[in-house]
């Protein structure tokens, strides 16, 4: 950014709110601010990164990179928080279930929600139902019907238009509405079902949206009963559209248990297809929502059921395990001379200097022990032993030897221009899912994990006895909030 790029009108509201004894060459120079003598070095997008590890560094003028700290936490604080709530909800689904982000109306304004739906698609959830990040990331989009649509709906006089044209045929339309009726009564024959029981304005609501959308047939079938009407609405909707060369795609459960209705539906599903030699009914996905947490889905992974994609919302855009992350942005150096926070609590005492940071990997391919450097040092070496001080050890030393090292900082902006290309969210979320990949099952359990190495070098540590002696002396040159 360069100084033409500066508002005066942002410089002219501040000084209209800031005291009239403010100097007035302190907004001119507020006007000569640009980012051209920032650095800024970060651990890439997409990696799987742990407590007390550095994720980003910022170089240059005080003043410049101290306007920035509202604005990076900002950046990367939420988007952080829900990427690693989703792949968390990854890993209690499995990798073969498939995951539907649909969160933006409980999501903290149209900006979380956008937020919300590019990051948790990149921390692994394979569908969206926010359409404008579809438009914006390239999110595959899906959705199915609202229950009040189908509750809108009293009688199939409602259903306009009323007929449909077979698919790949330049045939006269079809009555829909007398095919409907025809199969309804076939599929309650071989279901010795109640037709007393069927609710028309569900059918009529499955019959019009088939009729709009006759290759993306998903309704919800829960907003009356399941067994009693919507599962019979619409395998006969579903069955008008197989007669007519279309392919309904499935069916959305959203109330009760989930599991044993999935079973249910799956079973009526095989019923159909065998007794009306209609195949179609054999590749119908059934998807699964109702208030699904981080819990029910792992209960889902342990019981039987048919659910073939489940949509997550409220838990997962608003992070209601953990709803808030408590990344910090803090001095480290100033002219070449450390500076550290020091604190009562030890977790809140800062590691100072400039750091490289190291991911040691073990024989089995798996990280081991995330290692953090005074810059100047040499990197550590693979199959050589060193010595390093683990974080929350009381001082006490390990002796290490990696497998294999891999520096997890590279610059990504410097003198006013980005560096490393911007990945797409498809990009990143290959990243993350092979990130995830890499780590030892016992420290990526969903439930009492192994705790993962953090440590510092020898010479890092060092550093951290002198200044922490050289506080509790008085030395003015430390920072101690």
């Amino acid at each position: 950014m360069g100084n033409e790029t500066t508002y005066p009108a942002n410089v002219e509201f501040l000084r209209s709110v800031l005291p009239p004894t403010t100097d007035p060459t302190f907004f001119q120079f507020l006007r000569s601010l640009d980012c051209s003598g920032v650095t800024l070095r970060s651990v890439p997008e997409g990696t799987v990164v742990f407590a007390r590890v550095p994720l980003m560094e910022v170089e240059g003028p005080l003043a410049v990179v101290q306007l920035l700290e509202t604005s990076l936490l900002c950046l990367v604080n939420y988007a952080s928080l829900v990427c690693s709530n989703a792949a968390r909800f990854r890993l209690a689904a499995g990798p073969k279930r498939k995951l539907l982000e649909m969160g933006l109306r409980r999501a903290q304004g149209p900006d979380g929600g956008l937020t919300a739906s590019r990051y948790t698609h990149i921390g692994g959830f394979d569908l969206t139902s926010n359409v404008q990040a579809g438009f914006l990331f390239g999110i595959p989009v899906a959705g199915t019907m609202a229950h009040s649509y189908v509750t809108s709906f009293t009688s199939l006089e409602e259903v306009w238009p009323e007929t449909l044209v077979a698919a790949d045929s330049d045939a006269d339309p079809v009555d829909v509405i007398s095919l409907a009726k025809g199969w309804l009564s076939r599929v309650c024959e071989l279901l010795g079902a109640e037709s007393g029981k069927i609710r028309e304005g569900e059918l009529a609501s499955f019959l019009s949206y088939a009729i709009a959308y006759p290759q993306n047939f998903l309704p919800v079938i829960d907003s009356y009963s399941v067994g009693c009407s919507g599962l019979l609405n619409f395998c006969a909707v579903a069955l008008v559209l197989c007669e007519l060369g279309y392919r309904p795609v499935g069916v959305r459960l959203d109330s009760g248990d989930l599991c044993r209705q999935s079973i249910e539906v799956r079973r009526v599903f095989r019923l159909c297809s065998e007794h009306f030699s209609v195949a179609a009914f054999d590749s119908l996905i059934i998807v699964g929502t109702n208030n699904i947490s981080e819990q029910s889905m792992a209960e889902l992974n342990r019981k039987e059921n048919e659910i073939n994609i489940v949509g997550v919302g409220t838990h997962l855009v608003t992070c209601t395990k953990q709803p808030s992350l408590g990344c910090v942005y803090k001095l480290v150096e100033v002219r070449g001379r450390p500076r550290m926070k020091i604190s009562e609590d030890p977790k809140k005492s800062t590691v100072p200097g400039k750091k490289a940071v190291y991911r040691l990997i073990d024989s089995e391919g798996h990280p081991f022990l995330d290692l953090l450097c005074l810059e100047v040092e040499p990197p550590p070496e693979a199959g050589r032993p060193l010595r390093c001080y683990p974080l929350g050890c009381k001082n006490s030393p390990a002796s290490i030897t990696p497998a294999q090292v891999t520096c997890l900082r590279q610059e990504v902006f410097t003198k006013g221009q980005v560096t490393q290309p911007l990945c797409s969210a498809a990009e990143t979320r290959t990243k993350v899912q092979s990130s995830l990949q890499t780590l030892n099952p016992r420290h990526k359990r969903l439930q009492e994990p192994d705790s993962y190495t953090v440590a510092l070098s020898e010479k890092l540590h060092n550093l951290v006895k002198e200044l922490q002696k050289c506080c509790s002396s008085n030395n003015d040159f430390l920072l101690a909030n």
